[in-house]
This record gives structure tokens, C-alpha cells and sequence, in this order.
């Protein structure tokens, strides 16, 4: 990898925008900055490393959160891990337990009314 300059980033930052765990990462990947061409190389052509972390993870919590059908703040009051592996978010979704039921229709609710408001922001905005 290449060395800090105005068009590289953090390591963390291309982890997120790789949909990656970080720390799940290979060391290079973790020690170096990397630049906008070396990013754009690794979605387009991504090596086994990533191909596995997507397939296998860790999963970073915002993907862990998806997977589930819920919030990351749904996860953190259940004490769910940071990062969790596609395994045991299976096991999670085979499990059924109840405060996954309950933070989906909750999470389901939180959409339900953004989008009503969302809807309510459109009419008025046509009207004036």
C-alpha cells in the first residue's frame, strides 16, 4: 500500500467503505493508507482476503444490523458483539429469539413513520 497523501484515507474509512471489519483485516491492510486507485482495484477486482471477510466475516455491526433487520442501537441493548460472523448471525436468525422479534417490529415502526414524514415533507413542499 502507499504512503498518507491528500488522496489516500485511513485504513479504517476504506474498511468502511469495503463493508469490511477492520480488525478482521490483514495486517498490510491495517498499517497503511490507501489510496483512492487502490480502492477502487479492490472493489473492482477484490482479492481472496475480501472475498472471504464478505463472504464469511466478521461482519462489521451496521451489516451485523441489516442481516437481522434491525438498528445498531438494537443490537448494542441486546449485547450483541461489535462484529459477528455470517455463522452466527445464522444462528441468531434460526434462534428466533424474542428481542429479535421485538426490535424488528420496532425497527419496522421507525420506518414506517420516516416514510410517512418523508411523504407529509413532499406534499407540502408541492403545495407551496
Amino acid at each position: 500500500m502507499s504512503r498518507p497523501n491528500a488522496q489516500s484515507m485511513k485504513p479504517a474509512t476504506a474498511a468502511k467503505k469495503l463493508d469490511v471489519y477492520l480488525p478482521a483485516t490483514p495486517a498490510e491492510f491495517q498499517a497503511n493508507a490507501i489510496t483512492r486507485a487502490e480502492l477502487e482495484a479492490l472493489q473492482a477486482d477484490p482479492p481472496q482476503w475480501l472475498k472471504d471477510l464478505r463472504k464469511n466475516g466478521p461482519h462489521p455491526k451496521n451489516l451485523v444490523a441489516a442481516k437481522l433487520g434491525i438498528s445498531i442501537a438494537a443490537l448494542a441493548r441486546n449485547e450483541v458483539g461489535d462484529a459477528l460472523t455470517t455463522e452466527e448471525i445464522n444462528q441468531i436468525l434460526e434462534d428466533k429469539p424474542e428481542w429479535l422479534a421485538t426490535e424488528r417490529e420496532s425497527y419496522q415502526e421507525v420506518l414506517r413513520e420516516e416514510r410517512r414524514l418523508k411523504a407529509l415533507r413532499a406534499d407540502k413542499a408541492r403545495e407551496s
